[in-house]
């Protein structure tokens, strides 16, 4: 990964930690499917510069869908509350403009196309293989689920299926990126698991 990028990506404000970026990055650059990238989840745009880097190598673009009021987890009185990402106008979490500062100070603009939306709804209407999908979205058993659901028919054979936060230890945290996304994923039939780093998990879609 270029130097500068990986350097971007640490500062930026996140929850995802080097070495799972990195391991992110690689997937992303060595898949051999055709198509675009697109993550589910992009907060702040720390996975957006891991993945961006990726699409500029190979000449590709990464969608990255967010309705950006944070996730459960974001809100008030929980855990990753950041009280500063609130805007103030209608006391609502808006990691928006903080996202596309971000991407702006990577020299990213051009490789990342954000998608402003609630995440079943882009879904629904979205016709493109996936060359990768990263599913880092709401932690929440439905948002977890209904993110499954929507987005992983649209990757396409030999590509790349990635999901963040895989916990197979309740000790360990959250369950449902584990239970609603990675499980069902395997049990298809149609993904096999090709690495792990960290929490993130990457399978392949078999052809």
């Amino acid at each position: 990964m270029d130097p500068q990028l990986r350097a971007y990506a640490e500062k930026a404000r996140g929850f995802m930690p080097p070495d799972e970026g990195e391991a992110l990055y690689q997937a992303a650059v060595t898949t051999a499917a055709a198509g675009p990238f697109l993550e589910v989840g992009s907060y702040c745009g720390k996975s957006a510069i891991y993945l961006g880097a990726a699409a500029r190598a190979l000449g590709r673009v990464l969608f990255s869908v967010d309705h950006h009021r944070g996730s459960e987890e974001n809100q008030a009185g929980w855990e990753h509350h950041e009280p500063d990402l609130v805007d103030p106008a209608v006391g609502r979490m808006d990691t928006l403009p903080t996202f596309r500062r971000t991407v702006h100070d990577a020299g990213l603009e051009r490789d990342v196309v954000a998608v402003v939306g609630d995440s079943p709804v882009v879904a629904a209407y979205w016709g493109s293989a996936l060359a990768l999908l990263f599913i880092d979205g709401g932690h929440g058993t439905e948002p977890a689920r209904l993110d499954f659901e929507g987005w992983t028919p649209h990757v396409a054979p030999g590509g790349r299926l990635v999901i963040h936060d895989v916990f197979p230890d309740p000790a360990d945290g959250g369950r449902p990126p584990y239970e609603e996304v990675y499980l069902p994923a395997l049990r298809s039939g149609l993904f096999r698991e090709s690495s792990a780093t960290g929490s993130l998990r990457v399978l392949e879609r078999l052809a």
